[in-house]
């Protein structure tokens, strides 16, 4: 076959396939597709979705009461744990020493409460042997008094009778003061134990915190502590060390961040399906029990050309048991905030809003 008669089937092949195409481009059925549904009763539910986090409905931080170094660990995180289980010990050497010099110091202020007791015992022993020689000095007084009347004695012995009695009652009165300075003196070494014993009383109490025991039942969620490290104590402007985290994982909650348009729509008790991504294929039921009042503070800064959405907390109790949860997971919530039982429906999708204007006489 020569050269050209190739080039006379080449183009006679592209003809024909051209002529088919156009044959089948021209027969095509050019109707849209459309779907077709009957309309019929159905029971219908508005539904608001949210996202959030999986979170146990308690869950306590442990924090140190006292400052020192961790000695001693007995957990680990993702351990069970019973309420008053031994969880870690912090170094008791130093508050031992305290404990020892506060009984001593309440030792010393029993010791002088005793003898200051003693000194006023006998104070007031000595105010009564000076009010005797004065009741003694007063009556040889009133019989020289009656002799000098009768002129049986002498100036000289009345003065010095007179002079014995003034001196008698200068002596009680030192007395007394001494009893009112010891029983003072008493008071304030009452005053001084009632101190001792209170700084022994918090010392032995901060002793008593060196063993941190768990406050609940419930799972170490989190440990930020390691043997050897040291605490501190949280003051009014620094928050103290976190030393673990337990958490009750007997009740779960889903905390979910709901749009401020929907949240008129929430209220509690309302039936919600939770879903979480580490369990999938699998839906939970739960119930709200608490609705935000107070939108959720974003992070970060805003610009004026952004403006970030205002959503509001709702939390949803679960009321079935989510196997191998941890806080944290996770989960979507659909919320039924209303139900139409059997009522006539069409699908959203056959609706079509569109403004009309009409006249005065209600024409279009």
């Amino acid at each position: 076959m020569t050269r050209r008669r190739w080039v006379i089937v080449a183009v006679a092949v592209v003809v024909i396939g051209a002529a088919a195409g156009s044959a089948y481009w021209l027969r095509r059925d050019t109707s849209p597709e459309i779907t077709v549904e009957t309309i019929r009763s159905r029971d219908l539910e508005a539904i608001v979705s949210a996202s959030g986090k999986i979170q146990p409905k308690r869950q306590v931080n442990v924090s140190a009461n006292t400052m020192g170094r961790v000695t001693r660990i007995a957990v680990e995180e993702g351990e069970r744990v019973r309420a008053g289980q031994f969880l870690l010990e912090i170094d008791p050497g130093s508050l031992e020493g305290q404990l020892q010099r506060g009984e001593a110091s309440v030792a010393a202020a029993r010791s002088s409460l005793a003898q200051a007791r003693s000194s006023a015992d006998q104070a007031r022993t000595n105010v009564e042997q000076a009010r005797a020689t004065l009741e003694l000095a007063r009556q040889s007084l009133k019989r020289q008094e009656e002799l000098w009347k009768g002129g049986l004695t002498t100036r000289e012995s009345l003065d010095r009778a007179q002079n014995e009695v003034s001196v008698r009652a200068a002596e009680l009165k030192a007395r007394e003061q001494e009893v009112q300075t010891r029983t003072q003196e008493i008071q304030t070494r009452e005053e001084q134990i009632k101190q001792e014993q209170a700084g022994l009383a918090t010392t032995r109490y901060n002793l008593s915190q060196v063993i941190i025991s768990s406050p609940m039942d419930g799972i170490i969620t989190r440990r930020n502590i390691e043997q050897g490290e040291n605490v501190v104590v949280g003051t009014m402007n620094n928050a103290g060390t976190v030393l673990l985290t337990v958490a009750d994982m007997s009740v779960i909650e889903a905390e979910v961040e709901v749009d401020e348009t929907d949240i008129p729509n929430v209220t509690l008790g309302q039936k919600a399906m939770v879903t979480i991504d580490a369990v999938p294929d699998r839906m939970f039921r739960g119930r709200v029990t608490e609705i935000g009042n107070s939108p959720i503070q974003q992070t970060g800064t805003q610009t004026n050309n952004q403006q970030q959405a205002t959503n509001f907390k709702v939390v949803i109790t679960l009321e079935e048991e989510v196997p191998d949860v941890r806080p944290g997971f996770t989960c979507t919530a659909d919320i039924t905030t209303a139900t139409r039982k059997n009522v006539v429906s069409v699908p959203i999708q056959a609706l079509a809003a569109r403004e009309m204007l009409f006249d005065e006489r209600g024409t279009l």
